[in-house]
C-alpha cells in the first residue's frame, strides 16, 4: 500500500497545482478587467475560457476528491475492496485506476 499511497500523494499535488494554474489562467481572476472598456469581441473570449476553465477545475476537483478518498480508504484498512458486492478489485484494474470503487463486474452493472 506504501507505493499506492506515494504515488496517490504525488498525484493529488500535481493536481492541487493544476487547479492553482488554472485559477491563475482564469481571465475573470483579474480584478482590473472589470475597468478595462474591452470590446464585445474580446468579452465573449473572456467568457468563454472563463467557463472553459471553471469546467477543467470542476473536472480537477472531481479527481481531487476521488484521490483523497482513496487514501481514506487506504487508511481504514478497505482499498481495494469492491464498495458494491464486497469482493477484493483486481490488482490490475487497480494499477490502471487506482481510486476504482468498483470491481469489473459491478461497474458494469453500474453502467447499464
Amino acid at each position: 500500500m506504501d507505493n499506492v499511497s506515494r504515488n496517490l500523494i504525488k498525484l493529488r499535488k500535481t493536481v492541487e497545482e493544476r487547479i492553482h494554474s488554472l485559477k491563475l489562467q482564469d481571465p475573470f481572476s483579474d480584478p482590473e478587467r472589470l475597468n478595462d472598456n474591452a470590446a464585445s469581441d474580446t468579452e465573449a473570449k473572456e467568457e468563454s475560457s472563463h467557463e472553459r476553465m471553471e469546467a477543467l477545475e470542476k473536472e480537477l476537483r472531481a479527481h481531487l476528491e476521488e484521490i483523497n478518498l482513496t487514501l481514506q480508504r487506504i487508511k481504514k484498512g478497505t482499498y481495494g475492496k469492491c464498495q458494491n458486492c464486497g469482493k477484493m478489485i483486481d490488482t490490475d484494474r487497480l494499477a490502471i485506476k487506482p481510486t476504482a470503487l468498483y470491481c469489473v463486474d459491478c461497474e458494469r452493472k453500474k453502467e447499464k
